[in-house]
């Protein structure tokens, strides 16, 4: 998926031209996108397609394109001070930019499938934290990231904000992802192949707006130990993880 927009040479290049096709359309999604150089999240042997609008998939490790990171960002409604839950949040990249706009109040949460990209995560988390010139002009809500299944989140959990989720679902799992959600909060994530935007208007009510067709591999079903128990991931905001 992607392809919308025309290449970059480098990271404000590659912005300037998601600006001009009106997939970034507000101040605060393109200060974090040009805070964050998005060819620090690749790999090495890849960097050379870190401005092209396309996915990028490598084993385990994962990045949307860049129109569809835009789209996201903007569907959320970002403001600082929220709390954000990134389930598949693969190698940190849209937390972090998140991040940058929720603040040192906001609560800023990632549940990812595979333990080698939480590491891989945690590794360039740490990289932009002690390396970008950018840092410092932010007030930063850094990012937690924990191990788990996003369909395996306990029901005692806390409720969130801003909930989006990087992987295709099903129609099946649909209230299970509205569960997760405060009232007045907004949920995006590829519901049967539409990249999608719910808000929570009360406790029963629900506004959905399509945004745009979109191709995401879908959830990973759980795979329960052979008690038949399942590994649930607990969240809450006032201590963290607890797994």
């Amino acid at each position: 998926m992607g392809g919308a927009v025309s290449a970059g040479e480098d990271n404000d290049e590659l912005i300037d031209n998601l600006k001009e096709a009106q997939y970034i359309r507000t101040e605060l999604v393109e200060q974090a996108f040009r805070a964050i150089d998005r060819a620090d999240y690749y790999l090495d042997d890849f960097k050379d397609n870190a401005y092209k609008d396309l996915a990028w998939k490598h084993g385990n490790f994962h990045l949307s394109a860049p129109c569809i990171y835009s789209e996201v960002m903007e569907a959320l409604d970002l403001q600082p001070g929220l709390s954000f839950l990134n389930l598949g949040s693969g190698t940190g990249y849209l937390s972090s930019m998140v991040g940058l706009i929720l603040g040192p109040f906001g609560v800023n949460h990632g549940v990812e499938l595979h333990s080698d990209v939480i590491e891989y995560a945690k590794q360039k988390l740490d990289f932009f934290i002690r390396t970008s010139d950018s840092f410092d002009k932010f007030e930063f809500c850094e990012p937690s990231f924990v191990t788990g299944n996003c369909l395996e989140i306990s029901p005692d959990s806390t409720q969130y904000d801003r909930v989006y989720c990087g992987a295709g679902v099903q129609k099946e799992h649909e209230d299970y992802m509205k569960s997760l959600l405060k009232v007045g909060g907004i949920l995006v994530m590829p519901l049967e192949e539409k990249l999608t935007k719910i808000t929570r208007t009360g406790p029963v009510a629900w506004e959905t707006k399509k945004i745009l067709a979109v191709s995401f591999a879908p959830l990973i079903q759980p795979i329960h130990a052979d008690s038949g128990k399942s590994r649930l991931v607990h969240l809450h905001l006032e201590t963290g993880f607890l797994c």
